[in-house]
């Protein structure tokens, strides 16, 4: 069972998600917050695989919130939920540790599969958050863009052809279990080469990983609904 705390300012929009959460019977939220420092002290208290938090939030908000929760309990991933025109936020979460990103008027299937993508242990950014971090990350004009572009792509190239697969498949949302499975290699080894790539590249986590692979070019499979895992 998947243990879910949500936290958003707005009882309608909690109610919604517990409402969507609830269709899966694999799920269970045990805590809800109103405010980010709230959600922080239930987190400490319920210990949640998965911690659903609003981007933006009166008080203390899901920016501040994020960084909190993976410094005190970094076994609990962060899901932060988004709207447009909030890029700016995102890349800030995802340096502050956030591993999957939704937007609110998405379909309420990507909730339960981002969130069963982070229990599992992968990254998992909304296609349509991930064009955004990326359009954002080029905005400073074509010529930058372009240069940020090919500097991904230089990134990559460094890597392993092994590690390019491994990564491709983590910018699609793929845990490790599942990315073993499609390539035909240990779960272990796997986790290894996501190390390895995570220092390669120079960043914290696979989210960042994750921008990195679809800045580039290299996500070679769909990243709005991974597979669940099986079993």
């Amino acid at each position: 069972m998947i243990r879910i705390l949500i936290a958003d300012d707005e009882p309608m929009i909690r109610a919604g998600i517990r409402a969507v959460l609830a269709r899966d019977p694999g799920i269970t939220v045990v805590a809800e917050a109103g405010d980010g420092r709230r959600a922080v002290e239930l987190v400490q208290s319920h210990r949640p695989q998965v911690a659903v938090l609003d981007i933006r939030m009166p008080g203390t908000g899901g920016l501040e919130a994020v960084a909190e929760i993976r410094r005190i309990v970094p076994g609990t991933g962060v899901v932060m939920l988004t709207t447009f025109g909030e890029d700016e936020y995102i890349l800030r979460a995802l340096g502050d540790g956030a591993a999957g990103f939704l937007i609110k008027s998405g379909e309420p299937e990507e909730l339960i599969a981002g969130i069963r993508a982070v229990a599992d242990g992968a990254a998992y950014l909304s296609p349509k958050v991930a064009a955004r971090v990326v359009a954002h990350l080029a905005a400073g004009g074509a010529g930058a863009g372009a240069g940020r572009r090919s500097g991904a792509r230089a990134r990559v190239e460094a890597l392993t052809g092994r590690e390019r697969e491994v990564l491709g498949h983590l910018g699609g949302g793929f845990s490790n279990g599942q990315i073993a499975r499609r390539l035909g290699l240990a779960e272990g080894t796997v986790k290894a080469h996501v190390s390895s790539i995570l220092a390669r590249l120079g960043v914290d986590n696979r989210a960042a990983a994750a921008v990195v692979a679809h800045e580039a070019g290299v996500v070679p499979v769909p990243s709005g609904r991974p597979p669940r895992e099986e079993g």
